[in-house]
Order: C-alpha cells, then sequence, then structure tokens
C-alpha cells in the first residue's frame, strides 16, 4: 500500500461558486483546473512520491524544505532552554 498527500493550490471546484466567491477575481492566474489536478496527483502516485505538490515547478524547492523540517524535528523538544535564550 502507498499513501500519497497531495497539497494543491486553489482549485476550481463547485466550493467557490457555493460560497458566493468569484475565484478569478480572488486569485487572477492562479486557479488549477481539477482535471489538472488529479491528472498530476496520479503522475505523482505513479512515480512513488510521498508527497505531490502539482502547482510547485521546482521540485529542489520542496526538498529543501523538508530536509530543513527534518533536521529541526529532534530538536524541537528538550528538557532545557536553548543557551540562545540565557
Amino acid at each position: 500500500m502507498h499513501v500519497q498527500a497531495v497539497l494543491p493550490g486553489a482549485t476550481r471546484t463547485e466550493i467557490w461558486e457555493r460560497s458566493g466567491k468569484d475565484v478569478d477575481a480572488l486569485m487572477p492566474g492562479k486557479v488549477m483546473e481539477v482535471g489538472d489536478l488529479v491528472d498530476a496527483a496520479l503522475v505523482g502516485l505513479d512515480r512513488g512520491e510521498t508527497v505531490t505538490i502539482p502547482p510547485l515547478a521546482d521540485e529542489s524547492q520542496w526538498t529543501a524544505y523538508d530536509a530543513a523540517r527534518r533536521a529541526l524535528a529532534p530538536n524541537l523538544s528538550q528538557r532545557e532552554v536553548a543557551d540562545r535564550y540565557r
């Protein structure tokens, strides 16, 4: 079994219409079509991606963010206050 998280940006769905918002006025040029999002998510799944971000063109940005997040994790809960706060 494979689990995949898809992190879309604004996507053209009925939620915008139901809310009474004109998504194109709120976010001109930033709204992805549902079919494009689904197609990209399926490509990511086929590639074995754990995290797929369809609008992100530069994969190295995600890689750098994820590496920084992982480096922080072991330091976020400590018994002592960091020296920089003393």
